[in-house]
């Protein structure tokens, strides 16, 4: 376990578990469970959750279930299971063998909903949704009793039976506990328990046309994997009662539930509806575009799996909700990417450099440095030949005084090449520089100084033109505003899209990334950090940019 995640751990969740265990409340095993719905992919909010339950039951020695809570046939698709399968195991966790569903405890969930029917705690109702929203009440003004509550055991059996056997259609009745309409805690205005829902289930087929709630099925579902900490977000704290009142009627094991902060991360939304709104109106290109906050898109962005953790990690876990910037995230990403990318050169924005006093036809290899963080990493051969490429921001025909990099009569360093000082400057007819003329000095090879003492500031990234290999570059900035909830209600929020936040770029690059695979990491000097793209079907090199090098968070942190 890492120190970071030790740290996070020293908190109210271990002292409440650690306190269960002195008392007797529970006995070890801890067991703990990620219950996610598979109606949609991962974000970095359940990585938090993931952290926290994988991170307690480790500590405490217990197994983490990982339950997949597929109680709404309408929204789910093996396809989201199988993502979330593969999230989690990338994320470095392991379930084992406890891999569950709560469709598995369907004709359970049944038998126990039959038992409250018997006891009078619960009852057929056959208002609409509507009229039951209507009558539910509001916190000021307690709700309507229906007027099908006082239904006769016998006939709320009957009724129940003939909506498992499919005879009423979708919405026409509902079978609702029966607690008390004027309670203060919305949740327990008799809930809604089942629903008759006619679709064909991704497991179960067409065995049942009768769903469970959410809020019925969660905590029973836990009490019958005999979860001794159901750990979920602060949402669910107003939920508990009617959980634990559940499990009371039932008379079954009482997990209990312990509820954290939500991670909240400015430019990130994590609504499930909302991604899914960006993904169907096809404002990115599917729940792994590198804009969105999935782990699938982080993933294929580049994130390393061990540096979202430790962001989840070092941010804690405490009870009142608090926002991250998202500059925190990205300085985990560099810590871990600065140690383990090697160095490369790419031209995003290439301008011509021909070296006129350099003999035609000649190349040199060049030694580099593949990774001045990892000694291990080596060295590699760099072509440079009379003609190059440089950044087209790296030179100025009219320069101001600090700045330190190519213009006319100027002279710069190349990276492991030889310093260069401009003579000429070639122009289209429509007055834009196209290429650069320079001569270099033979005393300078591999970037060093010459022999006379004299010094430049800049030093330039290049590519030999004649070896240079054509790539696509997708360069991202956030898609959302700093807080998404700004500019407008909750369904004109999607006015708030950066519609610049993909910028794609024909760059020029050194030859060895041809031979660049996915899943591995560069940094492109004096640029950022990139990855291949993997899902790319256009042929070619395609990069995605991961995360630029400049540092906001360190320099936030050095001002706090």
């Amino acid at each position: 376990m890492s120190t970071e995640t030790e740290k996070a751990q020293g908190n109210f969740i271990v002292t409440a578990v650690e306190e269960d265990l002195e008392s007797g409340r529970f006995e070890r095993p801890v067991v703990t469970r990620f219950p996610p719905e598979p109606n949609g992919f991962l974000h970095i909010g359940h990585v938090k959750a993931i952290c926290i339950n994988f991170g307690i039951g480790e500590r405490f020695g217990g197994p983490t279930h990982l339950r997949f809570d597929d109680t709404n046939p309408v929204k789910e698709e093996q396809r989201y299971i199988d993502a979330i399968k593969e999230d989690i195991a990338w994320l470095g966790f392991d379930w084992g063998e406890h891999e569950y569903y709560a469709s598995d405890y369907f004709q359970q969930l049944y038998e126990w909903a039959v038992k409250l029917i018997e006891d009078g705690k619960a009852y057929v109702d056959d208002q609409t949704i509507d009229e039951i929203r209507e009558h539910r009440g509001t916190l000021t003004r307690p709700g309507v009793d229906s007027p099908y509550r006082d239904r006769s055991v016998e006939e709320n059996l009957d009724l129940f039976e003939r909506m498992k056997a499919g005879e009423f259609e979708d919405g026409s009745k509902v079978l609702r506990a029966k607690i008390d309409m004027g309670s203060p805690n919305m949740n327990f205005r008799d809930p809604v328990m089942y629903r008759i829902l006619k679709a064909t289930h991704h497991r179960t087929g067409d065995d049942w046309c009768i769903y469970p709630m959410y809020d019925y099925a969660h905590g029973q579902s836990d009490s019958y994997e005999k979860i001794t900490h159901s750990l979920c977000s602060i949402e669910f704290e107003d939920h508990r009662p009617l959980y634990e009142w559940f499990i009371e009627a039932l008379g079954i094991f009482p997990s209990r539930q312990i509820e954290f902060a939500r991670l909240n991360v400015t430019h990130v939304i994590t609504s499930k509806r909302k991604l899914r709104q960006l993904v169907e109106e096809g404002i990115v290109d599917g729940w792994d575009d590198p804009r969105m906050p999935t782990v699938a898109a982080m993933r294929r962005r580049g994130y390393p799996a061990m540096a979202i953790r430790e962001f989840c990690d070092g941010v804690g876990v405490a009870k009142r909700p608090n926002t991250i910037d998202y500059a925190r995230l990205e300085f985990h990403v560099r810590e871990h990417l600065n140690k383990r990318a090697n160095r490369v050169m790419a031209v995003l924005d290439p301008l011509k450099v021909v070296i006129e006093n350099y003999p035609e036809g000649q190349v040199e290899k060049m030694e580099a440095v593949n990774n001045p963080e990892d000694e291990g990493a080596g060295v590699r051969e760099v072509p440079f030949s009379r003609e190059l490429y440089i950044e087209r921001a790296d030179f100025m025909e009219d320069p101001p005084k600090k700045f330190f990099r190519l213009g006319p009569g100027r002279e710069v360093r190349l990276r492991y090449g030889y310093w260069v000082t401009c003579t000429d400057v070639i122009k289209d007819e429509s007055g834009e520089v196209v290429e650069l003329r320079c001569t270099y000095d033979p005393e300078t090879r591999g970037g060093n100084s010459p022999p006379d003492g004299r010094k430049v500031k800049g030093t330039l990234h290049w590519v030999s033109a004649a070896h240079a290999l054509d790539a696509k570059v997708n360069l991202y900035e956030h898609l959302l505003p700093e807080d998404p909830s700004e500019g407008g209600g909750d369904e004109d929020w999607i006015a708030g899209v950066n519609q610049d936040s993909l910028k794609v770029v024909e760059a020029k690059v050194e030859p060895v990334l041809g031979e660049a695979k996915a899943g591995e990491f560069y940094q492109f000097e004096r640029t950022g950090y990139f990855t291949p793209d993997t899902k790319s079907t256009e042929g070619g090199l395609v990069f995605n940019r991961t995360v630029g090098l400049r540092d906001t968070w360190a320099k936030m942190q050095k001002k706090g």
